[in-house]
């Protein structure tokens, strides 16, 4: 029996509406967004796992006897709340894909009465395991989507807007036979998306295995954020709850890459530089910061956005493929930027650049492009011929609240950037191309680069509406914010260093 796509929306808006009436209840609480979607992946995936138990899956247990639904969902009072406690603590202990979904796991939910309803009134009532793969994972993808909304939660960090994955993923065109992944999977958009168009297509159930088990990874650095990136691939219909985990906790950065892939598409954190805390003899915590050192690199650099960009390269196969979201500064910073700069133009073929508007992003202040290059075998000769640049941000204005970006504003990106044969492309007004010996010429061979004019420079009268103004204000604000702190903190260090 197949849904009318209006349905599929409005079983998935109903169940999302439903998870977010509870939620609201739990914020009197004290609970924020982050922690509930995080009580709410405990109880889902135990759920899931216990459906898997019965008719008509009637596979083996994943979850230890004694520690799954059945024993907790006959519960009430604190005999439920401490066996949740137990359950949590015991299954952060168990390998693969259990151990990252439940690693460092805590109850939030201090009110047993609360922890019964979720657990007997929301979860126990659906059968999550038959509800179509759309419907739950787009009721978790609109809990993640209101999640980045919640400005104090700082989790819009780890939430691409989906617009923007989309016409990235439509543009790179994965096949159900590559292997693609993302360096920092955050909530997992660009392993979801790509998984859409993958298995779009008729495919066998050699190739079916292999897009559900073999052709996702990615990594992620903080644990929440790994668990919930984990539960939305699982709930997409993506690995298996008794499977490793195709989502590695760890910083991404730390080694040299020994798997490979066709194609890599990442939006790395935007923190200016790594750094890691450490005690000092007084007792206090400082800021160190941390460079990497790994043969692969051409520059070692505290720079995270320049590390990864290198690591994207690294990670990979010759002729493999990669878009990753960059700040502007990567675009023109000197010393280690510029060298960068110059060997991946020279040793990869960076054939587009796609420079986004601002108020996109959930954190504030961000001036982002898209940077898009193939890696390459050694060759005397430079492989870049053309950088082809497209202005998506000069006369734009969007804002989250009042202009979101949606599809369709990203239609002529697509159409110029022409998927089917980018070696065909024809410059219009917004976009522009650049050969390698302009581009190397520059002054620290910078890809900074606009030619459009500003209507609102020039023309008063062509001023944005005045909220438009305002936001920008504020994210240029916040950005500086965000710089002094990092200068601050880096002097403190210093100080302390120096103490």
């Amino acid at each position: 029996h197949i849904k009318g796509e209006g349905q599929f929306v409005s079983d998935s808006a109903t169940i999302v509406q439903k998870l977010w009436n509870y939620c609201n209840v739990l914020r009197d609480d004290g609970l924020s967004y982050q922690d509930y979607i995080e009580q709410l992946t405990f109880l889902l995936f135990l759920k899931m796992a216990d459906e898997q138990t019965r008719a008509p899956f009637s596979r083996p247990a994943i979850v230890p006897g004694g520690l799954d639904w059945a024993s907790l969902v006959r519960l009430d009072g604190d005999d439920l709340e401490v066996h949740y406690r137990h359950i949590l603590a015991e299954l952060g202990k168990q390998p693969g894909t259990l151990g990252v979904i439940f690693r460092k796991a805590q109850n939030k939910i201090q009110d047993p009465a609360k922890l019964k309803r979720l657990v007997s009134d929301l979860i126990d009532r659906e059968q999550w395991m038959t509800l179509d793969a759309d419907v739950k994972g787009d009721a978790y993808e609109g809990l993640l989507a209101r999640n980045a909304e919640d400005v104090k939660s700082g989790a819009g960090q780890y939430f691409t807007p989906r617009p923007l994955i989309r016409a990235i993923v439509d543009v790179m065109r994965p096949t159900a036979s590559m292997r693609v992944c993302d360096p920092a999977a955050g909530t997992g958009g660009f392993l979801l998306a790509a998984y859409e168009q993958m298995k779009s297509g008729s495919l066998d159930p050699d190739e079916k295995r292999f897009l559900r088990d073999d052709a996702l990874r990615g990594w992620e650095i903080v644990d929440g954020t790994a668990r919930l990136c984990a539960m939305n691939l699982l709930l997409h219909g993506i690995s298996a709850p008794e499977s490793p985990s195709l989502i590695t906790v760890d910083d991404a950065l730390r080694s040299t890459p020994s798997d490979h892939f066709d194609i890599v598409l990442t939006n790395p954190p935007f923190g200016r530089k790594s750094s890691y805390k450490v005690i000092n003899a007084q007792g206090e915590t400082e800021r160190e910061e941390m460079s990497y050192l790994r043969e692969d690199f051409w520059a070692t650099t505290s720079n995270k956005q320049l590390n990864f960009l290198q690591h994207v390269r690294s990670l990979l196969t010759i002729n493999g493929r990669a878009a990753i979201v960059v700040p502007d500064n990567v675009l023109f910073e000197g010393g280690a930027g510029e060298t960068v700069r110059r060997q991946l133009l020279e040793q990869c073929d960076v054939h587009t650049l796609l420079r986004l508007p601002t108020g996109i992003f959930y954190a504030g202040g961000v001036k982002a492009n898209v940077l898009f290059f193939d890696r390459k075998p050694p060759s005397e000769n430079p492989w870049t011929r053309r950088l082809w640049i497209y202005d998506f941000r000069t006369n734009q204005n969007f804002t989250l609240k009042t202009r979101a970006l949606v599809r369709a504003d990203l239609d002529d990106f697509v159409a110029c950037y022409n998927p089917a044969n980018r070696h065909e492309r024809t410059e219009t007004e917004q976009f522009r191309a650049f050969s390698y010996d302009e581009l190397i010429a520059r002054d620290k061979a910078s890809l900074d680069i606009f030619w459009l004019r500003d209507e609102s420079l020039a023309d008063t009268g062509n001023l944005p509406a005045p909220e438009f103004i305002a936001a920008e204000i504020v994210e240029d604000l916040q950005a500086a914010l965000d710089q002094f702190a990092a200068i601050a903190s880096s002097l403190g260090a210093a100080d302390a260093t120096a103490g």
